[in-house]
């Protein structure tokens, strides 16, 4: 089986042919005969079980969502999780822009591109790990990155996790504290048993502990880009 670097982790993937394993091709490790930590087996079985008579998607469809699923229910016993955000490096920093499918998290992302050029750049579009190592939080770059498959094999320290919510005008605080616990977890895998559960809400405790939870009410435009950054990007530089 192939191995991968995913988030720090050498990963497996076994019958993830098709769209996964095209998405997983950058994050192939130089080092073939390594162990890994995680491994991920998607057999026709599992598919079968899941996938239902009556599915609309495709098995390769399955298989990618199986797949990420299985990688994270794994990935909590390493400190980390994924997260349905936007996931921008700027300045070598992460910056994880979260909302409900729909509400433009994707757009945002892309307004900083435009707005920052060469100082930033995508890490993943979809669900990036946000993972806990050596005490330190990180945003990595996972093959499970969307339908625009746009994401980077790279590991960045994470400077904030940004929720967005439509507004006419644009502003920037910081989450309340309830509020932002729910907003992660609304925004994260939730179905994958007990024991990760249990590791989920160890690794929010320390996450919440670490790295400051804004929300962003904004529109389309630069000026949303402004409102956020002087808010996100400016509190964590007075805080390093």
């Amino acid at each position: 089986m192939p191995i991968y670097d995913i988030a720090g982790l050498k990963v497996s993937l076994s019958g993830c042919e098709g769209r996964t394993e095209k998405q997983a091709l950058p994050y192939l490790s130089e080092k073939q005969d390594e162990k890994a930590d995680i491994e991920i087996n998607i057999t026709k079985e599992l598919l079968s079980l899941h996938r239902g008579p009556d599915s609309k998607e495709s098995d390769d469809d399955w298989i990618y969502m199986l797949s990420g699923s299985e990688f994270y229910g794994k990935l909590t016993s390493y400190g980390g999780i994924l997260l349905h955000s936007s996931c921008i490096v700027l300045d070598g920093v992460a910056y994880a822009f979260s909302a409900d499918s729909g509400t433009g998290k994707t757009t945002h992302a892309k307004l900083w591109l435009e707005h920052f050029k060469s100082r930033a750049h995508m890490l993943n579009d979809d669900k990036p790990a946000i993972r806990i190592i050596d005490g330190k939080v990180y945003a990595c770059g996972t093959p499970w990155s969307g339908q625009t498959d746009w994401s980077t094999p790279e590991i960045a320290p994470l400077g904030a996790i940004c929720f967005i919510k439509r507004s006419e005008k644009c502003y920037i605080k910081r989450a309340d504290t309830a509020a932002a616990l729910h907003s992660v977890f609304e925004q994260t895998i939730r179905y994958v048993g007990k024991s990760a559960m249990e590791n989920i809400l160890d690794i929010l405790d320390r996450l919440f502990n670490s790295v400051p939870v804004f929300e962003l009410g904004c529109n389309i435009s630069d000026e949303a880009v402004i409102t956020a950054y002087n808010g996100i990007v400016r509190s964590h530089n007075e805080h390093k």
